[in-house]
């Protein structure tokens, strides 16, 4: 049987619990051993040393350590068998700065996760919290992971419900379980037993861990803690949920397979090349192409790639940082960039989660209300009148909205707190915006009597003297309160005709298809004995009601922007809410995020009829699903996925965390949002806008823009490489000048440079690029497609094709000038400098260099000088001249093969600028 269905008398007796003193540090001792500590189980982080060793995971980082083997196999045979000191000793710089270039990858992946783990960590800390319990005959107030089952709790308003418990004592307790069930409402708790199986948002007679007291006080006893709780169920549920790859990890996993496959393929066919040219099988002949095969495998992979993506990842992570968005992952960034659907929960999130006064109808007259949330700051209109005349007429429907109310609003630091329901703090803070308070007419009035509100009468009264005379002012749904009255407020008249009880009632129906909650307020002068005597079932008879207020939980006003930005970018917005339909339909309307106000929704009753196949076919044209559970939710973003749909989810509660661990995205608040669901999420808005999930899109998009020119670049002048490499070991088959045949035209070292210095540190410093015009009036690309799609392969092609050719001509050039091999080598291996970084400017926009200012970017700029600069470096001094075979050469040519080397990058993009050619 479960606890909701047992007598609060069978509870006490099956935890053998004292209700006068609580228990004792024994029996604290016993349940804890028994039951566990009160806190959820949390995922055991990983050590650092395997954090770290996760970033050697990455394909290319294990192709990377191919190429290291190789090097010192090479280094090896060049020593040991040819006694060559010289080259074994260039073989062992390469697997050295190879090895060097895998620890910096490693360093800024660790770096990342472990920042996002400590900021985490840190927002956990400052929401530690305490609660009271009963313990050895005497209240204490103790931290919540310490409470065990049996413990007698009490809350009053504002507490959160630290456990699980069963009250056993309430005082017009009422409390907020929205976390759990998606409802803004609070829920009036007592302690009668309940027969029936119940819902959770109908067991009225528990309370849940993470709820939230909004009005009386109330009693109870610890059933469930930590993972037995409702909570601990749903943090269970999400640790079912698998993750998934990123769609940027799938498409350069894709990409660094097929490098992988030419590398393989250009390496194999270079010691096939090399056995044709020797004229024979043996050691020897393979031996004599190990180093040419060694630069191409390097010169084939985009050594740089993974260091670079975790630069440009975590420079984009810093943004979002700065917009409030802490990044847990660095693949959550670029995901961001591809999100085609956010899902999203209302309470809280679309709206702000204080229930608002919007409008009123009172004396005949229809009002409208400025200003939303709990500050008191707003006008009063009548027909756009709000002078204070006009705002009179309506005052006794204030008087008794305000009297009729045990709400407050207290100020901390310009921040409003609640105390009380929502619905009455909305009538308090309806009041204080014409400057009527509680506090100040009970000033000059005496509270005689308090009729508690009950669901069973959906009323609630109090009873005021005010010199000699007596005023009942009652206050509940209307429906109810027409049918205890005897006539409706109008004109300063009590009208008695059907006609204004059917007007009234009209505009209490069309204030409900507003989706705005309704509560009517009346009144009636009673005797003295009456005030004292009377019994509840005659007070609240024979009322005059002089109002009905409409309330709603309000849209955050800047999220109608952002819906409109992200409905542009090709972003579908959906809510998804426990709210009633109509509500959700009308916020969803007022946020643009459906046109139509007969647009489609989805009830969660219907989803449960429905099975996955039927779903699929519904979500596609829904926008809006109300009443759902968190099992619906994850539904809903799995059938999406089924579309290819990158999905993010965003929510503040527990019941949003599992659909957050499936989708592909998950966004949680870091503000409102419970451990749970900041744990389960990918992205943490830290000031809980949606407008920040906005710009985490549009700097997504950047990123993966900023990411795709890095690659594109960094092929480019792998291609370029590999091609100069290759056409020497082809065509350079008999000695010129006085460079013998079958000479690289590049060394390895001389590649890796190219690769990790003046390749990979212009391609850091475009993770700084600015978004390209318009970025945000784009679709979001296809998850699947190549990140070298759309032409990106012919167009690396061509120009590395022509890079690469220059540079074997310069080698060439350099030969036939009677250049030593050094010298010749150093000739091509600035060509190739010096081409890349002309080229690294064209890359930096999909069309052509002609469309960007190459000012623009500070951090390319410079990077490029520092690239430059350090690369002549090297060609002079002698320490990298014995390390790389690189060799000074004449001020001429220095000037020469600077400028000859823009001469791709420049006659390619003018063509393309003028004749609009896309293939390049």
């Amino acid at each position: 049987m479960k606890f909701y269905q047992q007598s609060k008398d069978k509870i006490i007796e099956q935890f053998n619990v004292d209700i006068q003193n609580g228990l004792t540090d024994e029996q604290v001792s016993q349940q804890r051993d028994e039951f566990g500590e009160n806190k959820l189980p949390e995922k055991k982080e990983d050590p650092y040393w395997k954090v770290f060793l996760k970033n050697f995971k990455e394909p290319i980082v294990i192709v990377l350590m191919g190429a290291i083997v190789l090097s010192l196999l090479s280094s090896f045979y060049s020593i040991q068998i040819e006694g060559n000191m010289e080259s074994g000793m260039e073989s062992l710089y390469e697997a050295i700065a190879i090895f060097v270039l895998i620890l910096i990858n490693a360093f800024l992946g660790f770096w990342q996760e472990i920042s996002a783990r400590k900021s985490l960590n840190a927002l956990k800390e400052m929401n530690t919290r305490h609660t009271t319990v009963l313990r050895n005959g005497q209240w204490e107030t103790i931290p919540v992971n310490e409470l065990v089952v049996g413990d007698v709790v009490s809350n009053t308003v504002g507490d959160f419900v630290e456990a699980d418990v069963r009250w056993v004592d309430t005082n017009e307790l009422q409390v907020i379980e929205a976390h759990l069930t998606g409802e803004a409402d609070a829920i009036e708790k007592d302690t009668k037993v309940i027969n029936e199986d119940a819902e959770l948002g109908d067991q009225t007679n528990m309370g849940f861990s993470g709820s939230t007291v909004s009005n009386g006080q109330g009693t109870g006893v610890v059933v469930a803690v930590g993972q037995d709780t409702e909570l601990g169920n749903i943090a269970q549920m999400i640790e079912s949920v698998e993750t998934k790859p990123s769609p940027l990890q799938n498409t350069v996993n894709k990409l660094t397979k097929t490098l992988m496959f030419v590398a393989g393929g250009v390496v194999v066919f270079t010691i096939v090349a090399g056995i044709i040219q020797a004229g024979e099988l043996s050691f020897d002949s393979i031996a004599s192409v190990l180093s040419t095969s060694i630069a191409l495998a390097v010169a084939s992979i985009p050594d740089a790639l993974p260091a670079v993506l975790s630069i440009v990842l975590t420079i984009g992570a810093s943004k979002m940082a700065k917009d409030k968005g802490l990044i847990k992952s660095l693949s959550s960034v670029e995901t961001l960039g591809a999100t085609s659907y956010i899902a999203s929960d209302k309470t809280g999130t679309l709206t702000k989660n204080e229930m608002t006064v919007v409008q009123y109808h009172a004396n005949g007259q229809d009002y409208k209300v400025t200003g939303l949330g709990y500050k008191p700051e707003g006008e009063i209109k009548n027909n756009g009148d709000s002078s204070d005349s006009s705002v009179e007429k309506s005052r006794n429907f204030l008087l008794g909205a305000v009297l009729c109310n045990e709400s407050a609003i207290q100020e901390n630091n310009g921040e409003y707190q609640p105390l009380g329901t929502p619905t009455e703090v909305a009538l308090t803070v309806l009041g204080r915006k014409v400057g009527i308070s509680r506090e100040e007419l009970l000033e000059n009035k005496e509270l005689i009597r308090t009729l508690p509100f009950s669901s069973s009468r959906k009323m609630m009264s109090v009873v005021v003297k005010e010199g000699d005379k007596y005023t009942l002012y009652t206050k509940g749904a209307p429906d109810v309160l027409v049918n205890h009255s005897y006539g409706i407020l109008k004109n300063d008249q009590v009208d008695t005709s059907e006609q204004e009880r059917t007007n009234f009632l009209t505009t209490v129906d069309e204030y409900a298809e507003g989706a705005l909650r309704t509560l009517a307020v009346g009144q009636k002068e009673i005797s003295e004995d009456e005030a004292t005597n009377g019994t509840v079932e005659t007070l609240e008879e024979d009322l005059v009601i002089t109002g009905v207020a409409g309330i709603i939980d309000p849209a955050r006003e800047e999220v109608k922007e952002s819906v409109r930005i992200l409905h542009n970018a090709q972003v579908e917005v959906v809510m998804i809410t426990g709210d009633h339909e109509k509500t959700a339909r009308a916020i969803a309307q007022e946020l643009g995020i459906v046109k139509d106000k007969n647009a489609p929704v989805i009830r969660g009753a219907e989803i449960e009829e429905m099975t996955d196949e039927e779903l699929f076919e519904k979500v596609k044209d829904t926008n809006v699903y109300a009443r759902v559970s968190p099992e619906h939710k994850q539904r809903i973003v799995k059938q999406l996925q089924k579309y290819g749909q990158i999905t993010a989810m965003t929510g503040d509660g527990v019941n949003d965390a599992p659909a957050l661990r499936i989708a592909d995205i998950g966004i949680a608040m870091g503000i409102t949002g419970t451990e749970v669901t900041k744990d389960s999420s990918d992205l943490v808005l830290l000031d809980d806008k949606f407008t920040t999930i906005e710009r985490a899109v549009e700097n997504g998009r950047t990123i993966y823009g900023n990411i795709k020119n890095f690659i594109r670049h960094e092929i480019t002048t792998n291609v370029a490489e590999v091609l100069s490499i290759l056409i020497g070991l082809l065509f350079f088959t008999q000695t010129v000048g006085h460079i013998p045949a079958a000479t690289p035209t590049l060394t390895a070292l001389m590649v890796l440079w190219v690769n990790m210095i003046s390749d990979a540190v212009p391609s850091f410093s475009l993770g700084y690029d600015v978004a390209e015009k318009n970025i945000m009036d784009d679709g979001p690309r296809d998850p699947n497609e190549s990140i070298l799609a759309n032409y990106t392969w012919s167009r690396v092609l061509i120009r590395g094709f022509f890079m690469g050719l220059l540079v074997y001509v310069a080698f060439l050039w350099a030969a036939h000038e009677g250049m030593a091999a050094d010298q010749a080598q150093t000739v091509a291996f600035l060509t190739l400098v010096y081409g890349q970084l002309w080229h690294v400017f064209d890359a930096r926009s999909s069309k052509t260099l002609f469309r960007r200012n190459p000012f623009e970017n500070k951090y390319l700029v410079a990077a490029v000088l520092f690239a430059g600069i350090s690369s002549f470096l090297v060609t002079i001094i002698p320490f990298f001249n014995l390390v790389m075979g690189t060799a000074p050469l004449e001020g001429s040519v220095y000037l020469m093969v600077l400028f000859i080397s823009a001469l791709p990058t420049l006659i390619l993009s003018g063509i393309k600028e003028l004749f609009g050619i896309k293939i390049w």
